[in-house]
């Protein structure tokens, strides 16, 4: 379990101020994580992207990516449901760093017929449901992201969740096609990810400051409360392992 901590911090309400703690490894978590970029780079070349959420992790991932000097194609989805604050890291990532994030959306047509039958509150109504409402605004547009690429890179951690634990830096990602997941920040804690936020000033999502540690299409994401796992604001409704698709074991 991944517990946070918000007692023994300094600035209420501000995630940096609650989270940030440089740790005696980190130095050295850094450059392994380039090095892992840097590894990836020389395998894949144009086969690489960078599958961001624009969370936190994933905007740690970029500035690594700009730091090392690497070339890497980003992009993220769009489900139609993401807070504005999400969306709203797009042009402050062009302007940090001057990438341009290729951005993937669902079906619109694809949509329109899954609201029609199942309403637009299906995910409320079963796990079925909101896999299938996971499926038609991610996974489809996944699926055209990875489509000829080689590898693609995650801010997936650890200490996520117990589901992730085993997540290695560099795995085969169960898609039957060979295809590599390179996650570089794999055994990062939380605190190590805010303390890199700190020190590089890098741009991350307001929700972030509002005890949103994992955030998803706003209808599936609330704040959560002290003890809480880090994913227990992701359908939260659910007895479920709180996972969407993008990322399940094979």
């Amino acid at each position: 379990m991944s517990a946070l901590p918000w007692a023994t911090q300094n600035a209420p309400g501000h995630a940096i101020g609650l989270y940030a703690q440089w740790t005696p490894a980190l130095d050295a978590k850094i450059e392994a994580a380039q090095q892992h970029l840097r590894d990836a780079c020389a395998a894949h070349h144009d086969g690489l992207v960078q599958s961001s959420s624009l969370g936190v992790e994933d905007m740690v991932i970029t500035d690594l990516i700009s730091r090392a000097g690497l070339s890497v194609h980003i992009s993220t989805l769009d489900t139609g449901k993401l807070h504005a604050e999400t969306l709203g890291l797009l042009p402050q990532i062009k302007d940090r760093y001057g990438f341009d994030i290729e951005v993937f959306s669902p079906v619109a047509e694809a949509v329109v017929e899954f609201v029609t039958r199942q309403g637009d509150d299906a995910m409320y109504k079963s796990i079925e449901l909101r896999k299938a409402c996971c499926g038609v605004r991610k996974m489809e547009p996944l699926s055209r992201m990875l489509a000829g690429r080689s590898a693609w890179i995650t801010g997936l951690r650890r200490e996520q969740s117990g589901a992730r634990g085993d997540v290695a830096f560099d795995e085969d990602d169960g898609s039957g096609t060979g295809r590599r997941k390179i996650s570089p920040i794999a055994d990062w804690t939380w605190a190590e990810v805010w303390a890199y936020v700190e020190k590089y000033a890098v741009p991350y999502n307001p929700l972030h400051d509002q005890f949103m540690p994992s955030i998803g299409c706003a209808p599936c994401t609330r704040a959560i409360a002290v003890g809480e796992d880090f994913r227990a604001g992701r359908w939260w409704w659910e007895d479920s392992s709180k996972e969407c698709g993008l990322h399940a074991k094979s």
